[in-house]
């Protein structure tokens, strides 16, 4: 009999274990109600915020929210327009300081049937990606391999987004 082998990712069981289910509430209008380290928020602006992605594609993936909740960027008023452009442009920069990946994919997906994981309110997600960063598990057994710990990433990331927002936090 062949030895099987595992890859073991027990921090993704918070993840399988809720696909399926209808969560009560917004996950991205109940972070700003936490604390930043419990939400993995990693600044707050004035009309939004930025939040590592809990279920990221690669290390770094993080997310521009804005605190109002609305379903599309139509719906955005001129401020918050400005302000997730300028979140996104320092997200950018930090992550270029800390991972120095080849690109990026940054991206909305607006309704489910694009993709959208949290249809009713609205944001930007900004990935880092590397030349190689899809890999053959990615390809043969839909399993995306995270090599840091979203702690890690959070402690990296959070100093350098007040710093490219211009804040001394």
């Amino acid at each position: 009999m062949e030895e099987r082998k595992q890859l073991w990712a027990p921090w993704r069981y918070a993840y399988v274990s809720r696909v399926g289910k209808k969560e009560e509430g917004c996950v991205f209008c109940e972070a700003p109600r936490k604390s930043d380290e419990e939400a993995l928020i990693l600044y707050r602006g004035k009309r939004a915020y930025v939040i590592l992605n809990k279920y990221p594609y690669n290390n770094g993936h993080l997310m521009v929210v804005p605190y109002r909740h609305v379903a599309s960027l139509e719906d955005l008023d001129e401020e918050e327009m400005a302000d997730i452009m300028r979140l996104v442009n320092a997200s950018l920069k930090a992550l270029r300081e800390v991972y120095s990946p080849d690109g990026f994919n940054v991206g909305v997906n607006i309704g489910k049937a694009a993709g959208a994981g949290v249809e009713g309110h609205v944001h930007v997600h900004v990935v880092p990606r590397w030349f190689g960063d899809t890999n053959y598990m990615a390809v043969l057994a839909g399993v995306t391999i995270i090599p840091q710990l979203l702690s890690d990433s959070y402690k990296l990331l959070r100093p350098l987004l007040a710093k490219h927002m211009g804040d001394s936090r």
